[in-house]
């Protein structure tokens, strides 16, 4: 019984490497139909939040579900690290859905469009693995006590996961109050806005950056890195829809992602 999960994990975190570049190589020529860049031709449709849920929800039912399983789901250290994935998880799933259906009205709806089905379940079945992966890794292979600079690498790495959180739901927050306005995509000003065009998806990099830190594992660094395969693409996609829509009245020192270097 323990072989195989070792091998289940072994496998699946060799998988959530694998499938990174792949989705980087795609995503450059193929943006997923959701947002700015939505279109017909992916199958059914969803609500936004509605998929959100869907889509995200492994992330908590999953971990909290194979946590007391692991032989550390009692260790102060395990319930301390596994706590911000799962803080941000919470938001994910739970808060961003709402805000989504309370501020979205009808005008805006028509401008979003629905969710593709096809693409809330691809996200699903990347979040079963990486949920399996995180939860395994913090409740049951990591090494706590030949880890003597647990502490120090955790709070280094939570700075850094919530900063990153901070930049991410303040960002997301701008963007919802601009749909809720009705009056179509509009430039987002204020803030890490005024330095690249897709703080949110910077903040999120960052955050999983401080986890990759927090856990010191290939779990977690593999997450990070897959994460810059997901969004660095969309971010880069999404700076020449404003540069295309807007044009001159669009700023022009703004870069897609990273402030100042891309």
């Amino acid at each position: 019984m323990v072989s195989s999960d070792q091998n289940l994990f072994h496998y699946s975190l060799l998988t959530l490497y694998l499938i990174g570049p792949p989705t980087f190589i795609a995503l450059r020529f193929l943006q997923a139909p959701y947002g700015k860049h939505n279109r017909p031709g992916w199958g059914p449709t969803m609500s936004p939040p509605l998929a959100w849920i869907l889509m995200e929800s492994p992330t908590l039912w999953l971990t909290l579900l194979l946590f007391p399983f692991g032989s550390h789901s009692s260790n102060p250290k395990s319930i301390f690290l596994i706590s911000p994935f799962l803080f941000h998880y919470f938001h994910r799933t739970c808060i961003y859905p709402l805000r989504l259906h309370n501020n979205n009205n009808n005008k805006s709806k028509a401008n979003n469009g629905g969710f593709p089905v096809s693409v809330a379940m691809m996200a699903f079945v990347f979040n079963l693995l990486n949920a399996y992966v995180q939860a395994r890794w913090v409740s049951q292979y990591k090494d706590y006590e030949g880890d003597g600079r647990f502490w120090f690498r955790f709070f280094v790495g939570l700075v850094v996961f919530l900063g990153g959180m901070g930049v991410n739901i303040w960002s997301d927050r701008v963007l919802v109050g601009l749909k809720k306005e009705g009056k179509g995509y509009r430039v987002p000003r204020g803030g890490l806005f005024e330095l690249v065009s897709c703080p949110n998806y910077f903040g999120e990099i960052v955050e999983w950056l401080g986890w990759a830190v927090m856990t010191w594992s290939f779990a977690g660094l593999g997450f990070f890195l897959y994460t810059c395969a997901n969004l660095v693409p969309r971010a880069r996609a999404n700076h020449r829809w404003y540069l295309d829509k807007f044009g001159e009245d669009y700023p022009k020192g703004r870069k897609a992602v990273i402030p100042f270097l891309y």
